[in-house]
């Protein structure tokens, strides 16, 4: 991917060991630590219309997922770890162990929103304030799944089947697959929202069949142990500790629930959150605002 666009000017460029294999990190920035976690269908470069931004207040660490961009992406076992998020929570500790920082203020959005949230649920340590973009936990999806959701999220179910039904299907026509996703997930219903050159990136990514296997392997974890993970922790009473901020798009996957704040301050006692004038797609949709929300709440640590 040397020939793409650098969408990170000023910043640092790392491969870092972990458990699984190299992670994939930009870091820049100066002040307290903040991981910033993307979501699929895409890569870290979903962060680049804020992270000037937040960069003058925090040292941004901007990592891809296992599976996703530049980062690993081992074959999942039985259980599709390490595509599991409590996996991908513990990779993402030994990233910022790597970097020098113990503890953090973390950000996610779509399913780095999930690793995000388990691991604040998991490593209570590490994290001191916890903003998720555009999600509500996996527990309460499945089980609120109706046919309103089951339209608009259909890629939950398509992903999970088994292996090779859906990598069979999208590796015919990766690019028409990923804009079609991209375009129908946007409140403008096309793709004006996103930079060119993301685009670029996003689709030089996507075309890679062993990432098609991975973000796979990463939704059938959701249907299996990442759901098993929520549902124990919730008979158990376990909640987030930290403060949390809900951040999600008017026209998201979360309106389509009965209430986002309502859900995650079943999850986190320390829960605000608020709608953003956006589909799913918070940081390119509506920058400014998403900026202006991450930036009050994490400069309260």
């Amino acid at each position: 991917m040397a020939d793409l666009a650098d969408l990170f000017p000023g910043f640092s460029t790392h491969r870092i060991d972990a458990p699984i294999g190299k992670i994939f990190a930009r870091t820049g920035g100066n002040g307290p630590p903040l991981l910033l976690l993307h979501g699929y269908p895409q890569t870290h470069v979903m962060w680049h219309r804020i992270a000037p931004a937040l960069a003058q207040r925090f040292t941004l660490v901007i990592p891809d997922l296992p599976g996703y961009g530049g980062s690993a992406s081992p074959p999942g076992d039985a259980n599709h770890a390490p595509y599991d998020k409590r996996s991908m929570a513990t990779v993402m500790v030994a990233v910022m162990q790597a970097l020098g920082h113990e503890s953090f203020l973390l950000a996610g959005h779509d399913r780095g929103g999930r690793v995000a949230y388990r691991l604040a649920l998991d490593h209570p340590s590490r994290v001191t304030r916890l903003a998720t973009l555009d999600i509500v936990p996996t527990a309460n999806m499945w089980h609120a799944w109706d046919r309103a959701m089951a339209m608009k999220a259909y890629h939950w179910t398509f992903l999970a089947q088994p292996a090779p039904l859906p990598e069979m299907l999208i590796e015919k026509a990766p690019v028409a697959y990923l804009e079609r996703k991209l375009a129908s997930w946007t409140k403008a219903k096309n793709l004006s929202a996103f930079d060119p050159a993301a685009l670029d990136h996003y689709r030089a990514a996507f075309s890679d069949p062993v990432h098609i296997h991975a973000h796979c392997e990463d939704y059938r974890a959701g249907i299996g142990a990442d759901l098993a993970n929520d549902e124990a922790d919730l008979a158990a009473g376990r909640t987030i500790a930290c403060p949390l901020l809900a951040l999600w798009g008017s026209g998201g996957f979360p309106s389509e629930t009965s209430g986002p704040l309502d859900i995650w301050r079943q999850w986190a006692p320390l829960c605000e959150g608020k709608p953003v004038d956006s589909g799913h797609f918070l940081p390119e949709e509506n920058p400014d605002a998403t900026a202006a929300a991450l930036l009050e709440f994490f400069s309260r640590a």
